[in-house]
């Protein structure tokens, strides 16, 4: 059964850098997309980053020239660079996977527990 497990959050203070971590169970070099989301509590789940299949990155404008999204296919892993946090940028990261026409972590379904981001002085 294909599993997601995210790890690298912490605490750091503004300006601060994190990499977050993205292991899947299953190969990720067919994928159409990998993505990574955040979610505050009390706030709906936003996407932040992409990576599709060709090498193509996209991400939310909030982001752009901070974070950088990249793959490991030999560890079926990806990451996201974190740099010049915010406290705005606090909150739960997770992956997500579209493999096919089938997301991994369907909309309503549950998501895990991610890793949490706080970015605080």
């Amino acid at each position: 059964q294909e599993q997601l497990m995210e790890s690298g959050g912490g605490l750091v203070q503004p300006g601060g850098s994190l990499r977050l971590s993205c292991a899947a169970s299953g190969s990720i070099s067919s994928i159409n997309f990998l993505d990574w989301y955040r979610q505050a509590p009390g706030k709906q789940r936003e996407w932040v980053a992409r990576l599709f299949r060709s090498g193509t990155t996209g991400y939310t404008d909030s982001v752009r020239g901070r974070f950088t999204i990249s793959r490991d296919n030999a560890k079926n892993t990806v990451y996201l660079q974190m740099n010049n946090l915010k406290p705005e940028d606090t909150a739960v990261y997770y992956c997500n996977l579209l493999r096919g026409s089938t997301w991994l972590r369907g909309q309503n379904a549950y998501w895990g527990q991610g890793t949490q981001v706080t970015v605080s002085s």
